[in-house]
């Protein structure tokens, strides 16, 4: 036998205990469906057990006054036995019912055993009614004794100890049949609500997933097209006059795309494959900005890169370089898409470093572009910069400057700065 045997026997239930449980389980479910056949069951069975202590005269054995009647006795067995067909429908009005043969019963002192199916009713009460019925059920039961029990005063302790004994255990078994049930209650409730927050949040991450995905590869594609076309017409012009300025284009074309396949083959790598299996290549940061211009310029748009002040140690994380990174990249794509056919266009970024926050200033001279963009799809772009700033609680500005062209001012605050 193996160590998981031996947990296995050790955790679970034993072979009998798991069939107790499962017939237990057969049962509840059973009288869930069909009440009534377990109602009549019941009720069947306990008077039965009346009428067999009637005709066999075992009740005169506790009896105080064995010279009662025998209809009186079986009238009296039947008025506690057969309305416990009604138990758990209307526990609280047999209980009722069940009164006067109560008083009757020890009144005469026939004083049969039948009278503690009152008991049952009382259980039921507990488990079924608010703590106020149980109080009303307790006076119900009690009252017929105090009453009747005067009538024998040498058996007060033979007829009121016994039932008070009998409502008190049957009272507290229902109490705690209740608790335990409306705390399996509780806990089945609350794990239906936690597995229902578990699926919105799953929901909610898969959403946020696809958001992500859908901002990079707008950004890769959107991009490196706008590269390639710009490279494509640049070829396609200077391939009359200077074929070899259209080698040189073409040549950049190739490499864009490598690019290009590389990083969206990286990306569906790791939705397609195990996690272990993925590429794992970092995502570009801060040190790519001069690779990334560079392939601006090879498209056809001159671009210069300012950097002022000093970045804090450590005080960007991947994420937050990841952002500046594909808005600036953005930005430029923009510009090659919208920047209109100024005979000296061109771009600049400058990147400034504050001690609370970098700033990203993208600027080009090109044809002013309407702001907002109108929702037809185009929107994208800008939407997935605020997007992106809007992580890490920064700002995005997008719009005409005072002169002309167009400029995207990103403020990003750094991790960690001084309070």
């Amino acid at each position: 036998m193996t160590d998981d045997d031996d947990t296995n026997r050790l955790a679970g239930p034993t072979p009998l205990t798991g069939h107790i449980q499962r017939l237990l389980q057969r049962i509840r479910a059973y009288d869930r469906r069909r009440p009534a056949v377990w109602n009549g069951i019941t009720a069947a069975f306990w008077v039965l057990f009346a009428v067999l202590d009637i005709s066999t005269g075992g009740w005169r054995t506790v009896a105080v006054d064995p010279d009662v009647p025998a209809p009186l006795v079986l009238t009296m067995s039947l008025a506690f036995s057969a309305p416990l067909l009604w138990r758990r429908s209307h526990p609280l009005a047999v209980l009722v019912f069940m009164a006067p043969f109560s008083l009757i019963n020890v009144w005469t002192g026939a004083v049969i055993q039948a009278v503690f199916l009152q008991e049952i009713v009382v259980f039921n009460i507990a488990v079924r009614l608010p703590l106020r019925a149980l109080a009303w059920s307790g006076a119900i039961v009690i009252a017929p004794l105090v009453i009747a029990s005067g009538h024998f005063p040498d058996g007060w302790d033979r007829l009121f100890l016994p039932h008070l004994w009998a409502f008190a255990f049957a009272a507290l078994l229902g109490i705690v049949v209740r608790t335990r049930k409306e705390y399996t209650e509780a806990l089945v409730d609350r794990a239906n609500r936690l597995e229902l927050e578990r699926d919105q949040q799953a929901r909610l991450a898969a959403a946020a997933e696809r958001t992500r995905i859908a901002r990079e590869m707008h950004d890769i594609i959107g991009h490196n097209l706008s590269v390639i076309t710009g490279l494509a017409d640049g070829g396609s012009y200077a391939a009359a006059k200077s074929p070899e300025r259209a080698a040189q284009a073409l040549d950049a074309i190739g490499t864009t795309s490598r690019q290009a396949l590389a990083e969206l083959r990286r990306l569906l790598g790791v939705l397609r494959d195990h996690p272990a299996e993925a590429d794992r290549t970092p995502q570009p940061t801060l040190d790519d900005i001069d690779a990334l211009l560079a392939g601006v310029r090879r498209a056809g748009l001159p671009v210069r890169l300012h950097r002022r002040g000093t970045p804090p140690p450590e005080a960007l994380t991947a994420g937050r370089q990841l952002t500046v990174y594909r808005v600036v990249q953005e930005a430029l794509t923009n510009t090659l898409k919208h920047g209109g056919t100024h005979p000296d266009l061109a771009a600049e970024v400058t990147l400034t470093y504050r001690a609370t926050e970098l700033e990203a200033l993208i600027t080009d001279n090109g044809t002013p572009r309407p702001e907002p963009v109108p929702p037809d799809g185009t929107a994208q772009g800008i939407t997935g910069m605020r997007e992106r700033a809007s992580l890490y609680d920064g700002t995005l500005e997008a719009g005409p400057p005072a002169t002309s062209g167009w400029q995207v001012r990103l403020r990003l605050p750094l991790e960690d700065f001084p309070s």
